[in-house]
């Protein structure tokens, strides 16, 4: 049996929005210490994972590790039928082949069962870096950033150093620049810690898909490194995390 109780629905609400742009259908990995979800997106360049403890959980059981398989927009439809302040409770059998979405508010109780799906796909290693930039930035400014420059073209040129991080698009109707400097006096403030200048190129489709997560987390980290894969990270609040990794993009002309 497996079971797990999320406070308020608002939340999970926010998590599922988050991904289904990206991915369509995934995998839920339940163990007695929390529920995990890694995935790729249908062109395989951008990867999804996701970390909810169990311990953050309400209640949380998990007899034996299940997976769940999961249409994300079918998920989002039936998380619709429950209100913000709803607590959530996901239950599925070992052996079953459905999960149940329980939603409960102080004078109602309402039940949905879902049909599970046979994923098969395998748990991508995702090796441990160190990251020559890491920089902390307000979600919302980021969001903001990717937006106005999706404007421009399709690709956003990320630099970073010691003195603060800029964004270029260079299109066919014009650039655009943003710098942010380096501000760790303020909360609000973006933050960098850089052990050598980086100039990265990465898709700007991609990097608006990833801001919606920033309903969850009032920060956003992104991390760069030669050769290696872009990750942004959201606070899920205090339950874990959402992580995406972009493949930066290749200069033909070098």
């Amino acid at each position: 049996m497996f079971e797990a109780k999320i406070a308020k629905a608002s939340l999970l609400k926010k998590i599922i929005e988050a991904i289904k742009e990206l991915i369509s259908e995934a995998k839920f990995e339940c163990t007695p210490s929390g529920m995990t979800l890694q995935a790729m997106d249908a062109a395989h360049v951008s990867l999804v994972a996701l970390l909810l403890r169990a311990d953050a959980f309400e209640e949380y059981r998990c007899d034996r590790n299940i997976s769940l398989g999961i249409n994300l927009e079918i998920m989002a439809k039936v998380l619709k039928g429950a209100a913000n302040d709803d607590c959530v409770t996901l239950r599925a059998e070992d052996d079953g082949d459905t999960v149940t979405f329980i939603f409960e508010s102080k004078n109602k109780i309402t039940h949905f069962e879902m049909k599970l799906l046979d994923i098969d796909s395998d748990t991508l290693g995702i090796p441990d870096v160190e990251y020559k930039s890491v920089i902390k930035m307000p979600s919302a400014e980021f969001q903001k950033t990717c937006s106005h420059l999706s404007i421009w073209g399709d690709s956003v040129t990320i630099s970073s150093s010691k003195d603060g991080i800029k964004f270029s698009v260079d299109g066919e109707q014009g650039n655009c620049k943003m710098d942010f400097k380096q501000d760790s006096d303020t909360d609000d403030g973006v933050v960098l810690e850089v052990s050598d200048k980086l100039t990265l190129s990465f898709a700007l489709k991609k990097l608006c898909a990833f801001t919606k997560a920033s309903s969850l987390s009032a920060t956003v980290r992104l991390s760069m490194s030669d050769d290696v894969p872009l990750a942004v990270e959201y606070k899920c609040e205090e339950m874990g995390y959402i992580r995406y990794f972009l493949a930066p993009k290749i200069d033909e002309d070098a």
